[in-house]
């Protein structure tokens, strides 16, 4: 890896203040306002592995974690549609190295978030077993890189950096309908489960709430098979992976 480059790249990000306050400072307060500020944050869960704080903890740590990877994905794109890639073949690093670079820096940028939010957790009262703290971390993480994706095809087929900020925002109303934000029930929990976010955060949250769903019309818990959010962040994948592979292809046909 091109240790140089990856430096360079971690203090473009760091010097960007807006981006930061999107991608860390929101999620957070979202978490503190949504979460740790309410009366019902210090309810147990039914599974007795965290309270209410907790899972909101990881929700939110998902939100932003899916930022950075997503806009570090998209802007990757845009460089290289943009010529960025050619000023790039002149130097001794190759492709796998700068490909190397940009996922460890998304996952770099993805880890200030979800430290933020977790450290937030610990002195809001958010509670959980032990060995989740670092087991929901690591989910979120991982499955945020799934996002890396979805920016990179918005990179590919806008190739300017308004695409970026459509993608990042467009998480926005991703997170409303994959069950991010606050629990669904009924026909939209079910179009929830189509959605691209729903795979992660059920990931994330499935250790602590052992697949049984909260519902926002106080009706009985349902429970859910872990190979439903597994299949979701498969499908997605397959999804993204070859729709930035076509995109990848139509870019290098026009040149």
């Amino acid at each position: 890896m091109n240790t140089t480059y990856y430096v360079m790249e971690v203090r473009r990000v760091v010097r960007d203040f807006l981006g930061l306050f999107f991608t860390a400072v929101l999620p957070a307060f979202l978490y503190v306002i949504f979460g740790a500020s309410q009366d019902y944050s210090q309810e147990m869960l039914p599974t007795g592995k965290g309270n209410v704080a907790f899972y909101l903890m990881i929700s939110m740590a998902v939100y932003g974690a899916v930022t950075a990877t997503t806009s570090i994905g998209g802007m990757a794109a845009v460089e290289r549609m943009q010529g960025w890639g050619r000023q790039l073949g002149l130097t001794p690093m190759r492709d796998s190295q700068y490909v190397l670079v940009k996922t460890l820096l998304g996952l770099s940028v993805a880890m200030i978030p979800v430290a933020l939010i977790y450290v937030l957790g610990v002195l809001t009262g958010a509670q959980g077993t032990g060995y989740l703290w670092a087991v929901t971390a690591a989910i979120v993480l991982l499955g945020a890189a799934l996002f890396s994706l979805y920016g990179l095809v918005f990179g590919l087929a806008f190739k300017t950096e308004g695409a970026v900020s459509a993608a990042s925002g467009s998480l926005v109303i991703l997170a409303f309908l994959g069950n991010l934000f606050f629990p669904l029930s009924g026909a939209m929990l079910t179009v929830a489960k189509f959605t691209p976010l729903y795979g992660i955060v059920a990931l994330a949250r499935y250790p602590v709430t052992d697949g049984w769903l909260i519902s926002a019309d106080g009706s009985d818990a349902v429970h859910e098979a872990l190979w439903i959010p597994v299949v979701n962040v498969a499908v997605w994948l397959l999804i993204l992976s070859t729709l930035a592979t076509l995109l990848v292809r139509r870019g290098r046909g026009r040149q």
